[in-house]
């Protein structure tokens, strides 16, 4: 009987550099509303980056944001070791018990969607918090330094070991 052993390191930087698809494009939230491509055009940086949309728990700041052919994508720096609340959500971003990002914007131009929601071209995007929950489903976390890579690339080393052994 051969055995396969795979051994995998894993260094994640802590220097709290975090990116993220905060809009998916083409989809609505979860109570139906689309912001179409375009309404991010006037977003001001930095960016505060909060938790929970809590003006009061700041976590560090969001310095680009990019409409890309997906959604608005932002990249950012959580203040670790600065703060001691980023240091806390730092480690639940790494552990994937936070992925979720939301954004708080004011609606400057809308129509209303047929059965619900409206289509928003235009908002001024006041901040963007992470959060367990999203109202966007696809708005997530999709690089915390390595971590997020890691926890992908170990589910995938789960898969191939599962598949090697049938």
């Amino acid at each position: 009987m051969e055995r396969l052993f795979i051994e995998t390191k894993f260094a994640a930087a802590d220097t709290g550099e975090i990116e993220g698809l905060a809009w998916p494009f083409g989809t609505p939230d979860r109570v139906g509303d689309v912001i179409e491509k375009g309404a991010f055009a006037d977003a001001n940086l930095p960016l505060p980056m909060l938790f929970g949309h809590d003006g009061n728990d700041p976590l560090g700041s969001w310095s680009e944001a990019v409409e890309a052919a997906d959604g608005l994508r932002l990249k950012g720096r959580l203040l670790v070791g600065e703060v001691r609340r980023a240091d806390e959500v730092h480690a639940l971003v790494k552990s994937g018990a936070v992925r979720g990002i939301s954004i708080g914007f004011i609606t400057r131009k809308h129509v209303a969607r047929k059965g619900g929601g409206r289509s928003i071209s235009k908002l001024e995007l006041l901040e963007a918090s992470l959060v367990t929950i999203p109202m966007h489903p696809g708005a997530r976390v999709t690089s915390a330094k390595s971590a997020v890579r890691a926890i992908q690339l170990a589910a995938a080393i789960n898969r191939t070991a599962q598949a090697l052994r049938t």
